[in-house]
């Protein structure tokens, strides 16, 4: 097993105030002709903004049909019109900038992923993610035409309010191998009641969080079985992973580290599998990370409230931010700490660690690094 070194380099470049805006581009199916552009845009997009939002973006001449603007929201489509919305640039929120190399090769670079950066482009954080940065590290190693040949992007997961590991592909065998260790891992989980003493052999890729838990923790391990699913919840389009006993088998295995009476908090190690599985499963258990805006005991959210759409919308014609929390919500500490997997090329066991943030480390370990 080789292990990554404790030297490591740091890159990023400072965010610029505003990002460059994006263009969503569209081509009239003969299922759409005969709509108008109204009608087209406010159907088809109406997650993006209300009806009123997207007339303010016509008449502000942000869409073209063929090319030309056009700011009559009643104008009538054809098959095979080309059309273009342009989004106007404007300021994301903040966001780090610097990511250090944990690990690198030809085919994959492990990096430590501060908490509050998002890795890929998604609602208002288009410009300010992880994939930008190492695109823009990227185009400084090398000439446009071989960062356009690139395969380089983020394997997995990692909230925006999670820190640590977050593994990237360099080349299109590793961007093919690297995702189906993940998927291989979370496809063994089941209903087997031997399935806990198997939850580390049974996967191709181990990854191991720290976290920082509300309340105290009894028992030294405990094994939460509990399925997810998906509910309706505002301003998220996909629905809300939360826990339901008609949703998918997950399974988490939770090792407590140290407990802080006085405080009221335990660190805990635990390993992930699906989306927002350790904060559904430990607020399931009665602990939910601490900090935490989104959910809370029962792995459910603080509110579900209505299903009603608030009509208003921001400046740029889009709904505004909801008032809700939401996943991407920051304010917990949770650390991917620890991954270990074969190398996609190689096969060679590799094995990754991020160090701790000092919140997140037991009193022995920091007496040890005192010393």
């Amino acid at each position: 097993m080789s292990t990554s070194s404790l030297s490591t380099q740091t890159f990023g470049l400072p965010w610029p105030d505003l990002n460059d805006g994006l263009s969503y581009n569209d081509v009239v199916k003969s299922s759409d002709s005969e709509l108008t552009l109204i009608e087209f845009y406010s159907s088809k997009y109406k997650s993006s903004a209300p009806l009123q939002g997207w007339l303010q973006r016509i008449r502000n001449g942000q869409i073209t049909v063929d090319g030309e603007v056009v700011r009559d929201s009643d104008t009538i489509l054809r098959v095979g019109s080309e059309l273009v919305y342009h989004r106007l640039p404007w300021g994301e929120p903040d966001a780090p900038f610097l990511l250090d190399v944990l690990y690198e090769d030809d085919e994959m670079i492990a990096l430590n992923k501060p908490g509050g950066l998002q890795v890929l482009p998604g609602g208002l954080f288009q410009q300010r993610t992880v994939l930008t940065q190492l695109l823009w590290r990227e185009s400084q190693k090398f000439d446009h035409l071989a960062c356009q040949k690139s395969h380089l992007v983020p394997v997995h997961r990692l909230g925006r309010g999670t820190s640590g590991i977050l593994l990237c592909a360099k080349t299109k065998h590793a961007k093919t191998q690297l995702p189906a260790y993940f998927a291989d891992g979370t496809s063994h989980i089941g209903d087997d009641s031997t399935t806990n003493t198997k939850l580390h052999t049974t996967r191709k890729i181990t990854k191991i969080y720290r976290a920082l838990v509300t309340g105290i923790i009894c028992e030294d391990e405990v094994i939460v079985k509990q399925p997810i699913g998906t509910v309706r919840y505002p301003g998220v389009a996909k629905g809300l992973y939360v826990a339901s006993p008609t949703g998918k088998p997950a399974l988490s295995k939770v090792e407590v580290l140290d407990r802080d009476i006085q405080k009221n908090h335990t660190i805990v190690e635990i390993q992930s599998g699906r989306p927002h599985q350790i904060r559904i499963h430990l607020s399931f258990i009665g602990h939910p990370l601490l900090g935490d805006p989104l959910y809370v005991a029962g792995g459910q959210p603080k509110c579900l409230g209505s299903d009603l759409v608030d009509e208003s919308f921001a400046d740029d014609g889009g709904f505004k931010r909801p008032t809700k929390p939401v996943p991407g919500d920051c304010g917990y500490n949770l650390h991917a700490h620890q991954v270990v997997l074969p190398h996609p090329s190689s096969n060679e066991v590799i094995k990754i660690t991020a160090p701790l943030p000092l919140v997140l480390r037991t009193r022995e370990e920091i007496e040890e690094r005192s010393q």
